[in-house]
């Protein structure tokens, strides 16, 4: 167990994990006997079939004060409530695209109060939630914690990923902080709310922001190493999973909890009068958890040429298909390049894959930091050619070749997926959205035959 930012956390990725907060509350040898320690209620919840292989199953005894039956019906949620999360209509575009930092909101009161759930803007989709196969990619900013409300996906694990604020996620399962340069696993089903550190301690708006990255199909995993070996990369021991925590018991208004729940890509909710952050114990593997990205261990060329970017993979969700993710999570950390007669900086390149690129902090070596900012996001689709800009291009063809220090300020990262997004209007009509993304690129100029020529001239003059 460790603890870091003062919270305690139990470390391994995808290990079988207990807790309890309150000491006994763990049934010894048995999930549910007929009357749990301390008046419990036993209740599993399941992340996959019961039928998968044993490797692959995943599941979670939860021990709670009242058992999660114990609400009001479900109703449909208005499109006010979170209109970029509900985001009706798809959009068919192979555009490149590039969205500025989107604005923050400034007035945590009335009107201007977004929360985690209001905040979230669906980008784009693919597939279907109802038959698990597909995903969504959103990006979200919010001034203002969910207060008396939790969500949940029943569509599938969600990947968040802040870029700006500190954020405190209360689940079902006990506390996980997570900052910039930090992600955290939400797995489908498992209820948690979004509070902004800091939002209630001073008069000072707090803001936040950040993206998020919902897969339909199957769960995140760690990548396959191959011939890197058996280290590198993401290290399974720092994934951190929370303790056991609850609320007190309680009775009243100011206990009551509204639970808003995304099924089928629409929004419910229900009521309950109680907290559904009830868990006194739980055991086992199906649980969030958050990993700090500046621990990813990169590997890359020491000698010549631009690896893929593959080698920077942290989590990857896996299709049916053998070798080809649903999704993958890539991450750009601080590192040396030393290649040696390379262009260093990321090639030009048409994928058979889908980018949606984000920049988390500092400079990303194949943009202008002016036009990629911090907080800056850009999708580049299937087979949508992209690459450096003309004024990063010309800097690394001239630079002389020693040995360079990506800055520690620089975090960029990227959610790459086998299929195509349709996007959202809300998404394309955005503000923040570049028009002028596509001119970067409009500088090139043919070079063919200038050296040969230049060579001639020179022979001729001679």
């Amino acid at each position: 167990m460790g603890s870091r930012k003062g919270f305690p956390y139990q470390r391994g990725f995808g290990n079988e994990f207990q807790t309890e907060a309150v000491p006994g509350a763990l049934p010894l040898g048995q999930n549910n006997p007929q009357a749990c320690p301390h008046g419990l209620y036993a209740e599993q919840l399941s992340g996959t079939a019961f039928t998968v292989p044993r490797k692959s199953n995943q599941r979670t005894w939860l021990y709670r004060t009242l058992p999660s039956v114990v609400h009001g019906e479900y109703e449909r949620v208005s499109e006010e409530r979170a209109p970029g999360l509900w985001a009706r209509g798809r959009i068919v575009t192979p555009e490149r695209l590039r969205w500025r930092p989107r604005a923050l909101p400034s007035v945590p009161t009335g009107q201007g109060a977004v929360d985690f759930v209001r905040g979230l803007l669906r980008v784009g989709e693919s597939g279907s939630a109802a038959a698990r196969d597909g995903l969504s990619v959103y990006s979200y900013v919010c001034n203002q914690s969910m207060r008396q409300c939790a969500l949940y996906s029943a569509d599938g694990d969600w990947l968040i990923v802040p870029q700006q604020g500190m954020l405190l996620l209360q689940t079902e399962l006990g506390y996980v902080h997570a900052g910039p340069c930090e992600c955290v696993v939400v797995p489908r089903g498992i209820r948690f709310r979004v509070s902004i550190q800091g939002d209630e301690d001073t008069a000072e708006p707090v803001m936040a922001r950040g993206f998020v990255l919902e897969v339909y199909h199957g769960h995140w995993e760690l990548p396959d190493l191959g011939v890197i070996g058996a280290n590198g990369c993401a290290a399974p021991r720092d994934f951190e999973y929370p303790v056991a925590a609850y609320d007190a018991p309680s009775s009243g208004e100011t206990a009551a909890f509204t639970v808003f729940a995304k099924f089928n890509n629409e929004l419910f909710a229900y009521r309950q009068p109680h907290s559904p952050f009830n868990v006194v114990a739980w055991h086992g593997n199906y649980a969030p958890c958050r990993y700090d990205l500046r621990r990813f261990c990169p590997v890359n060329a020491v000698r010549f040429d631009h690896m893929d970017p593959s080698i920077f993979t942290v989590l990857t969700c896996r299709s049916n298909e053998v070798g080809v993710a649903l999704a993958d999570f890539v991450v750009f950390p601080p590192r040396w390049h030393v290649q040696e007669h390379t262009f260093r900086p990321p090639y030009f390149h048409r994928n058979c894959m889908t980018e949606f690129m984000m920049n988390l902090s500092g400079a990303y070596d194949a943009k202008q930091a002016s036009a990629f900012a911090p907080g800056a996001c850009s999708l580049h689709s299937m087979m949508s050619a992209h690459g450096p800009d003309v004024e990063s291009y010309e800097r690394a063809a001239a630079v002389e070749l020693m040995p360079q220090r990506v800055s520690d300020e620089n975090m960029a990262a990227m959610f790459e997926t086998s299929r195509m997004l349709l996007l959202t209007p809300q998404a394309l009509q955005d503000p923040s959205r570049d028009l002028q993304y596509i001119s970067c690129w409009q500088g090139y100029r043919c070079r063919f035959g200038e050296e040969r020529t230049e060579k001639a001239s020179q022979r001729r003059n001679g």
